[in-house]
């Protein structure tokens, strides 16, 4: 634990075995990289509970671990509404999850798009859902959060001063 100064991130998606695990795991390399591993935790959950204690999807852990990144010790996790408090940035992989979160949220918590932070993308740019393609869209996810997560990097450097 590294006490009141640690800045934490919860990126969410709808189910927490695809998506948001793969941003967490990269998100948090990407923070190491940098130097902020000791100063940020990086966690990871669903809008849906019903692969709460999962595993992450085959697929997805396939892609990370071809990709030098572990994602082994992840288990699905549903976030609900008193989780608020316990971050200091909520990022959403779609629009959909974005305005879920947004009904929980209390007024003033920001919650933002994990792809608002990729300077190359669009406004409103999301992380397609791979569930139910094939292996091409797991790859996709991957290429996408490395990109945001530079940004995402980026933006803690600053909040951290």
């Amino acid at each position: 634990m590294m006490g009141a100064m640690t800045y934490r991130v919860c990126v969410v998606c709808m189910g927490n075995i695809c998506r948001s695990p793969m941003a967490e795991v990269v998100l948090r390399r990407t923070l190491e990289n940098r130097g902020l591993g000791g100063l940020v935790t990086v966690e990871s959950a669903g809008t849906g509970g019903w692969h709460a204690g999962d595993p992450m999807d085959e697929r997805a852990l396939e892609i990370l671990t071809r990709n030098g990144y572990d994602g082994s010790a992840h288990r699905a996790r549903q976030f609900t509404k008193d989780w608020f408090d316990r971050y200091d940035l909520v990022l959403a992989m779609d629009r959909d999850n974005l305005s879920n979160l947004r009904k929980l949220a209390p007024a003033g918590v920001e919650v933002r798009l994990f792809r608002s932070f990729d300077p190359a993308a669009e406004e409103g740019a999301e992380v397609p859902d791979p569930y139910y393609g094939g292996s091409e869209g797991f790859e996709e996810v991957l290429l996408l959060v490395r990109d945001a997560s530079e940004g995402v990097a980026e933006h803690i450097a600053e909040e951290l001063g």
